[in-house]
């Protein structure tokens, strides 16, 4: 079960966004829902040195944002950790961060290694190693869902793609949950500069050997890849990398987690995928929907404009809170319902327009086949203890989820 504490709207004024603390440890549905309603587009103080931004809550608003490159621009950083800071050292060599045509061809070459052609060997592989440690799991009489099982399925699936020995990749969990999140809420902002630096460094060291012995993954695609007729640069690959392995890891590994502890919650909906009633396809999305990892991404105004009747002036920052439009009444009937059989649901999860993941395909394919084995393998799902929470403002999830399954 969950412990986050409800937070009251008349908070609104105190509240920090960019504070991991708030998002691990309180329920900001109340929160959202009053700036839906009265505020959709609203001004988020100061805090210290940092500067205000702009908090964008409306599904509507945040497809706009998401769609008006020119206006938005990623280019200056996507998320708060880094637009608070300045920037992103990574603008125009990071696909993520980069836009115009620079990005369409970054994104051009990282498509070539998450086409569904390419792929059809890998989500095969998902589907097999999926029901391997669902059944891993039920031989244990109680286990850590979000160590045992989520914990090592999708990291496996992003290291095959890139070609990462198997005896690295535990280290490179680590450091990709280090770099994104926290296990506790006093992590030092070294830590965290730390971790992303030993990924680049080692996607560094393994994109010099790819291109000495390039092969078929996808640092091999990168290093051998062109765009107008020249080669990546070692700095295109290796940013490219670090995006890669970051969002292959997380975005799917802790929608499997709230997935399972949703089925704890609402039982009705574990018995509608156990019975049939609903597709595992339809369940996949509402899983994401749902849980929404990915809770806020972050935009640079390029120009004086308008956002639903509210100006926006040039060099602003302005977040768009998909863990907010996720839940919109105006896009989701009853959005607070937990409904496999939910249909359309067009969420934000993998984000909207030119910066759309890459890795969307491969991602839902990966939750899907979670999905189907727990649903062929497992009779039941108990909780076992708390559920612990990571601790990010730009992240949503678990880090512990103990339960008892039974076959």
């Amino acid at each position: 079960m969950s412990t986050r504490t409800l937070v009251a709207p008349r908070s609104l004024a105190e509240l920090d966004l960019a504070d991991p603390r708030l998002h691990a440890e309180q329920d900001l549905s109340e929160v959202w829902r009053t700036l839906r309603r009265s505020e959709p587009v609203h001004r988020h103080r100061p805090v210290g040195r940092a500067p205000g931004f702009w908090v964008v809550t409306r599904f509507a608003d945040a497809a706009e944002v998401y769609l008006d490159t020119d206006r938005f621009s990623s280019a200056g950083g996507n998320v708060l950790a880094t637009l608070l800071q300045g920037g992103d050292s990574a603008s125009g060599v990071m696909a993520a961060v980069t836009d115009g045509s620079r990005h369409r061809d970054l994104r051009s070459v990282l498509l070539k290694a998450f086409s569904p052609r390419v792929l059809t060997g890998v989500v095969q592989a998902v589907e097999q190693n999926s029901r391997e440690l669902v059944n891993a799991a039920l031989d244990q009489e109680v286990c850590d869902f979000a160590v045992d099982v989520a914990g090592k399925l999708p990291i496996t699936v992003i290291c095959d793609l890139l070609g990462v020995p198997v005896e690295d990749r535990e280290f490179l969990l680590g450091l990709t949950k280090t770099a994104l999140s926290s296990d506790t809420a006093d992590q030092t902002p070294f830590e965290i500069w730390q971790a992303r630096n030993d990924i680049l460094s080692y996607f560094g060291k393994l994109a010099e050997e790819r291109r000495r012995n390039p092969g078929t993954d996808a640092v091999s695609v990168l290093v051998t890849g062109t765009v107008g007729g020249q080669p990546l640069t070692q700095d295109e690959v290796v940013a490219n990398c670090y995006s890669l392995i970051l969002g292959g890891d997380e975005t799917s590994r802790l929608s499997m987690i709230g997935a399972v502890l949703a089925f704890t919650e609402h039982p009705d909906q574990w018995a509608a995928l156990k019975s049939g009633a609903v597709t595992v396809e339809s369940a996949a999305d509402e899983v994401l929907r749902w849980t929404t990892p990915a809770i806020h991404f972050g935009r640079t105004a390029t120009q004086d404009s308008t956002l639903n009747g509210v100006r926006i002036a040039k060099g602003e920052i302005v977040t768009v809170w998909n863990a907010s439009a996720n839940r919109d009444e105006a896009r989701f009937p009853d959005p607070d319902r937990f409904d496999l059989g939910r249909t359309p649901n067009k969420h934000l999860s993998f984000g909207h327009g030119p910066h759309y993941c890459v890795g969307a395909y491969l991602g839902k394919a990966e939750i899907t086949a979670m999905l189907t084995a727990l649903r062929d393998q497992v009779a039941a799902i108990e909780p076992a203890g708390p559920a612990l929470p990571i601790y990010s403002n730009m992240l949503s999830g678990y880090r512990s989820l103990p339960v008892r399954l039974s076959r």
